[in-house]
């Protein structure tokens, strides 16, 4: 189900009007049982059904056109989420009819391009010093609903597996290694040290042998990224009771890239459509996409999923399929096969489905003994630490990036679900590098409410006067000290200044302290498969400095003839 847009959806499932319309809310993807494999010749009545489907979005997308003209913001995205919603929640494959399918890219491609301007001032006035929220003029929700503009998106893994076919050299179980493994697996899960029971099948073993030859890349891709988030997902899995090795479906559903989307505006690391979103308290507004919060996603889907396995009397296999296709696909492949086993059931569901559920217990395995597998030499990336801050409301990034000795791009990563470069217009839990939590209050508590979004933060060197400072930074002392009530001046080594000042390095400090001075820079040239470590690693440099100097993270991959920035010794 893969997509190409670079644009986020902006799209809140209203879903007591489904729920009165005689829809029932309950599937992450909706598909229909004939799977993706061939495309249909379109008989009358369902070219019929397709027009219908067409015209009925076509009426909502309008509707939502001419309010958005009249200004009536959050009556257009209404209309601009429904004239989506009335192709995903109708049960028809948009894939397998051309006619739909393209209607669909460019339903979504308008949606996309639309922004709505003549943004208010969000600064509103702080009655306290502290960093809890106070009340603004007006609730986010009544805001205008600006942006689709700032969320960058990756292609989800899904949209590959919904159309992969095995080749017979990975349907091949009865080599000597595949039987072994497939005996390793039978004991495993018979003595229940993968925390679960499953019904071990060749299916299984395939996707093992599979990922073993040309999915290697993908098992290693994910089985690296994958430590940056199973500590904390198998800690929210177990709060939720859930079993904590389900949460390798992170891995099928994202590759556990926060910003993966599929092709059907399911997004972030657990592949959450807006509706299932909604449903399980994951808010998606002009400042927000909660599907993309590390935690409150991670909670959501092992609600889900709990949900799923009660459904199904704590069988996981199906549970794991109604994840995929939703409760309406996996009630009637069982009733069909006459029995809720999903292999029973198997033959009844759509196929992205019947590769899915065995996908992720081949990952499960793999992940449990990577060496008996062939991956014992992939190291996972270290887990995400980070401090939580309550900030003000609409404060800008780059304030923050500044009092933190970080960059936009690194709170990003850290918040994925923030839409713009500004927190929302309420109270927000930022992530902010580990350690750092004390210094932001420090400085956040002297910024004044109508600066959030316009000051910045300068370095006062060891022993440079107040005067010096203001010198070399383009501000007055009277500015200064009006931005910096109370501060010693003599102690702080964090001050808040206008935006708008040359914040130029401090060169000469006062007194006999010694001079501090600014290392050049020079760049080098990323090559293929380079990361900010190796560069570093090549050159004997620092590599935590690089990647602050350049906003990427020491283990983000960089593009092939990128130009980056080092200091020189």
């Amino acid at each position: 189900m893969k997509t190409n847009l670079t644009r986020v959806l902006f799209c809140t499932l209203l879903t007591t009007i489904f729920l009165a319309s005689g829809f029932v809310l309950n599937a992450q993807t909706q598909i229909n049982n004939s799977g993706y494999r061939n495309t249909p010749t379109l008989v009358p009545e369902q070219d019929e059904r397709v027009n219908k489907l067409i015209n009925q979005a076509d009426v909502l997308f309008h509707e939502g056109e001419a309010q958005l003209r009249d200004k009536s913001y959050s009556e257009a995205r209404g209309k601009f989420d429904k004239s989506v919603e009335v192709i995903l929640m109708s049960g028809v494959s948009v894939r397998a009819f051309p006619k739909l399918n393209a209607y669909y890219a460019e339903l979504i491609d308008k949606i996309y391009k639309l922004e709505v301007p003549n943004m208010p001032s969000l600064q509103q006035p702080v009655k306290s010093t502290d960093l809890v929220a106070t009340a603004t003029s007006q609730p986010a929700d009544a805001l205008p609903q600006i942006g689709f503009s700032e969320q960058k998106f990756e292609a989800s893994p899904l949209d590959e597996l919904a159309k992969l076919q095995l080749t017979p050299e990975e349907q091949n179980v009865d080599t000597p290694v595949a039987q072994e493994q497939f005996r390793y697996a039978e004991t495993a899960v018979a003595r229940g040290s993968l925390g679960f029971g499953f019904q071990m099948t060749t299916k299984v073993q395939e996707f093992i042998n599979y990922y073993q030859g040309r999915g290697r890349s993908t098992m290693e891709i994910g089985l690296n990224r994958s430590g940056q988030f199973t500590r904390m997902a198998r800690r929210i899995f177990r709060e939720e009771g859930v079993p904590e090795n389900i949460v390798w479906l992170g891995q099928v559903e994202s590759a556990w890239k926060p910003w993966a989307r599929s092709w059907a505006a399911a997004s972030g690391l657990w592949q959450f459509i807006p509706g299932t979103g909604s449903r399980y308290g994951l808010r998606q507004t002009a400042y927000l996409d909660e599907r993309h919060n590390y935690e409150k996603a991670t909670r959501a889907s092992a609600k889900y999923l709990k949900f799923l396995a009660n459904r199904y009397n704590g069988n996981w296999e199906l549970a794991m399929a109604g994840y995929n296709s939703g409760e309406g696909n996996v009630d009637r492949a069982i009733s069909r096969a006459g029995s809720a086993n999903f292999w029973a059931a198997y033959p009844y569901l759509p196929q992205e489905t019947r590769n899915y559920v065995p996908n992720i217990l081949a990952t499960i395995l793999i992940a449990n003994s990577p060496d008996r597998y062939g991956f014992g030499n992939v190291r996972p990336m270290p887990p995400l630490f980070y401090d939580r801050v309550r900030v003000p409301t609409a404060t800008n990034l780059s304030l923050i990036a500044q009092a933190t000795d970080t960059s936009v791009d690194v709170l990003r990563y850290l918040n994925p679900d923030l839409r713009q470069n500004m927190t929302p217009p309420e109270a927000y839990i930022l992530n902010v590098p580990a350690g750092k939590s004390n210094q932001l209050v420090a400085v956040l508590r002297r910024v004044p409410a109508n600066s959030r979004s316009s000051a910045a933060v300068a370095t006062i060197g060891r022993g440079e006067d107040i005067q010096s400072f203001a010198n070399r930074t383009g501000a007055t002392v009277e500015q200064i000290q009006a931005m910096n009530n109370g501060v010693d001046f003599t102690k702080a080594s964090k001050i808040v200044v206008p935006n708008m000042i040359a914040k130029t390095g401090y060169v000469r400090a006062s007194g006999s302290i010694t001079p501090t001075t600014q290392k050049a820079l020079t760049k080098v040239t990323a090559k293929e498969g380079d990361t900010v470590e190796k560069i570093a690693s090549r050159y004997g440099f620092n590599a935590v400095e690089i990647a602050r100097l350049n906003g990427v993270l020491p283990s983000t991959p960089l593009a092939a003839g990128r130009e980056i920035r080092v200091q020189t010794r």
